[in-house]
């Protein structure tokens, strides 16, 4: 009897170490699943390539530090979760505060981590393509390619590709290409410079949407200021009402290509080209840049007045004369540093 009695307390005994071990199991994995991963403040990110195994995917949260948590229980929580076999490839964040439940829960969703291209206002097209060729993160289908080709590739052959991009932030994931970011860039600005074409001011001297495309790249190089904009178009569409030149430099400039060395000279007034405004009557060939929405918007709804005149004061903004006179003054007073 006293054998029978030590063996059931042996028994005892063994149950409840077995329960408590179990329970601390189930504690440390709960406590594992919501824990914080190790992710630093600036955050990081995880590829899963196509093809990857779990397995290889926990080794590599583990070989980055990123969690201690042991194969086993990152198993049991995807095997809790329903996620074990459906995680979809691509590049997550790993987010401060983030938990092994929270990666698991983005990864079978296929919520992959975006990221954004901004192209800016004013950029040419040959800024836009040298921006795009130094982000790592996009596949280059387009390294190599011409305008030409390219504007073929989006359905807009023999279309000059300067202008025709809206500024913009877009959108992408890792591994998308770079001609998908120009297609957007490309609808979007169609998108836009027809529909503010159809709610133009009348009476524009401007006979087709290109025309203000291009109106609008030369207000959108000559000021970064918004409530100069309407202005400058103003000075601009009087001009061209008159049959003035419209004497702007960043024509000149945009012409000169890369013989352009950071200053303008009269020489570079006097030689004539389809983009030197000062020997040229009318707008030049094409645009001279990307113009944003601001500066369309402007090139359609001018400023109304008696303006033909503007000169840089130094600081960003101009000074807008109606006389030639007016403007001589200005011109001695900014540029000349001859204010009387």
């Amino acid at each position: 009897m006293r054998g029978i009695a030590l063996g059931r307390a042996i028994l005892l005994v063994v149950l409840i170490a077995a329960i408590a071990a179990g329970s601390w199991l189930w504690f440390d994995w709960a406590r594992f699943a919501g824990t914080p991963l190790a992710v630093p403040s600036t955050g990081q990110s995880i590829d899963v390539v196509r093809g990857a195994s779990f397995k290889d995917i926990v080794r590599d949260l583990r070989a980055r530090k990123v969690t201690r948590g042991s194969p086993l229980y990152w198993r049991l929580l995807a095997m809790q979760m329903r996620a074990s076999g459906r995680l979809h490839a691509g590049e997550y964040a790993l987010r401060p505060g983030m938990t092994p439940r929270d990666l698991l829960a983005d990864m079978a969703t296929g919520k992959v981590m975006q990221r954004n291209f901004t192209i800016v206002d004013g950029w040419t097209f040959s800024d836009l393509r040298r921006a795009l060729a130094a982000v790592d993160t996009l596949t280059h289908d387009t390294a190599g390619v011409d305008g030409a080709e390219l504007m073929k590739r989006l359905g807009a052959e023999g279309d000059d590709p300067e202008g025709r991009f809206l500024p913009e932030t877009y959108a992408y994931v890792k591994g998308d290409t770079d001609s998908s970011i120009l297609k957007r860039a490309y609808v979007a600005m169609t998108k836009t410079l027809d529909a503010a074409w159809t709610g133009r001011a009348q009476d524009l001297p401007l006979a087709t949407p290109y025309e203000a495309l291009i109106l609008a790249s030369i207000v959108e190089k000559e000021t970064g200021r918004a409530d100069e904009r309407p202005r400058i178009a103003g000075v601009f569409v009087r001009r061209l009402q008159l049959r003035m030149l419209l004497q702007t430099d960043p024509t000149v400039i945009y012409g000169m290509g890369s013989a352009y060395a950071g200053n303008i000279h009269r020489s570079d007034l006097t030689t004539d080209s389809p983009y030197n405004t000062y020997t040229r009557v009318g707008l030049p060939p094409t645009p001279i840049a990307l113009p944003g929405r601001a500066a369309i918007q402007a090139a359609l709804h001018p400023a109304e007045g008696k303006e033909l005149y503007f000169v840089a004061r130094g600081d960003g903004s101009h000074v807008f004369s109606s006389t030639l006179e007016q403007h001589n003054r200005a011109v001695a007073c900014y540029q000349l540093k001859r204010c009387q």
